[in-house]
């Protein structure tokens, strides 16, 4: 973990490059139009029920989503550890920079999202992810989630377990991170005894799963 946390850090001035799909993610026109597809239905889904009220973004990263969060909410809180990726994010939101495993909310929330951030999370610290995930929640409050698809391959080097990727910076360092892409019916069934009832979904083209619930 201490590792990815370092990826990450050294990856900030170059993380929007690989959503934007610029440099060395370049697509050729007709892949980058199903990327495109694929991001505005993940977006579509999150801004159904909007607007909210409060809401709180877990790994916010470099803020991508917390721009679009800032046009749903009343108010957003974004949670980061590295103070690298919070120097790109967004002003108009709360930014907290905290270990998301050491942070505890102060408040609960009547939206808690998290992007391409549960597929980093190691098996012996998820139960206690979706334990602080459920305390941040208000009552009636819902988690919405947007990561890696099953089988997406924007990125490869993934181990023979499926839980670890190598990842490159584009100076060529690389960085072993942990890299679980989970099917949607997969990860439903895993939350449910957490007490969570998720409808998640690939997107048409496969880059992406996103779906959200309740806290039951």
């Amino acid at each position: 973990m201490s590792e990815q946390k370092r990826y990450y850090a050294e990856r900030a001035p170059e993380y929007d490059d690989w959503w934007y799909r610029r440099g060395r993610y370049e697509l050729e026109p007709g892949a980058l139009a199903r990327w495109w597809a694929d991001v505005a239905e993940a977006e579509a889904a999150l801004g159904a029920p909007a607007p909210f009220g409060n809401a709180l973004e877990l790994a916010a990263g470099t803020g991508i989503w917390t721009r679009k969060l800032v046009d749903l909410a009343d108010r957003v809180v974004a949670v980061d550890a590295n103070e690298e990726t919070l120097a790109l994010n967004t002003r108009d939101a709360e930014l907290v920079q905290a270990d998301v495993f050491e942070w505890r909310p102060a408040e609960c929330f009547d939206l808690v999202f998290f992007s391409f951030w549960l597929s980093h999370v190691p098996e012996e610290r998820f139960d206690e992810f979706w334990s602080l995930v459920g305390s941040a929640l208000a009552p009636g409050g819902r988690v919405f989630l947007v990561d890696s698809g099953a089988g997406d391959t924007a990125h490869t080097g993934t181990d023979q377990a499926g839980w670890e990727e190598t990842r490159s910076l584009s100076d060529g360092r690389t960085f072993r991170i942990v890299k679980r892409r989970w099917n949607p019916s997969e990860l439903a069934e895993r939350v449910r005894p957490l007490g969570f009832e998720l409808d998640l979904r690939d997107t048409a083209n496969g880059h992406f799963l996103y779906g959200g619930g309740e806290l039951r």
